[in-house]
């Protein structure tokens, strides 16, 4: 395998409902967020960010509309899934990126969405779960969520929770703690 250049730290969004009319297996992404951060240095690069237009719940619930800030507009004006995943492989093209994501969520949505849609995903096989890899370096078994996760290590959240690509920035400035490159505050110099 050629060697790693990036991690593309990847957050989505997808359809949801606070009173159980959509399924777990139903949901559909409604948003993708990519940061590209070089696997040298960790610095945050290009980025990328679409919406995507869903086809088994087209009509956004208000639920997800207020915890998104996603609009019925943004959605119906967007691509579909296989349209949004030939532009994030375009995006991807000439890199050798390792899948990063804050848990398993992302992972599993995408390949539910990809079965659904017969696409093949651009990120390769391997993925990295940066939530266990955090937990991990602290030593506990806690899992943190993102905003948790950053005032752990001193930061705040940039930008609007639960919008994808905002999400990814974010995460994407935890990549060196969950790495080990940067100390996290309390934890002994070491300790994976």
């Amino acid at each position: 395998m050629p060697s790693l250049t990036h991690y593309v730290v990847i957050d989505l969004e997808a359809t949801c409902c606070d009173d159980d009319s959509i399924l777990r297996e139903d949901t559909e992404i409604i948003e993708i967020g990519a940061v590209l951060v070089d696997a040298t240095t960790l610095t945050p690069g290009p980025e990328f960010q679409s919406f995507v237009r869903p086809t088994r719940n087209r009509t956004l619930t208000p639920f997800c509309t207020r915890l998104t800030t996603i609009t019925q507009a943004e959605v119906d004006a967007a691509p579909r899934f296989p349209q949004a995943i030939a532009a994030l492989a375009n995006f991807l093209r000439g890199t050798q990126a390792l899948f990063c994501s804050w848990g398993g969520y992302d992972r599993n949505q995408f390949r539910r969405d990809a079965t659904r849609h017969r696409v093949k995903l651009p990120l390769g096989e391997q993925h990295k779960n940066l939530k266990e890899g955090f937990s991990r370096r602290l030593g506990e078994s806690r899992q943190y969520g993102t905003g948790q996760a950053l005032r752990r290590v001193g930061l705040g959240f940039h930008g609007t929770h639960h919008r994808a690509i905002d999400d990814a920035r974010n995460i994407a400035r935890l990549l060196p703690y969950v790495l080990g490159t940067v100390p996290i505050p309390g934890v002994p110099a070491g300790h994976r």
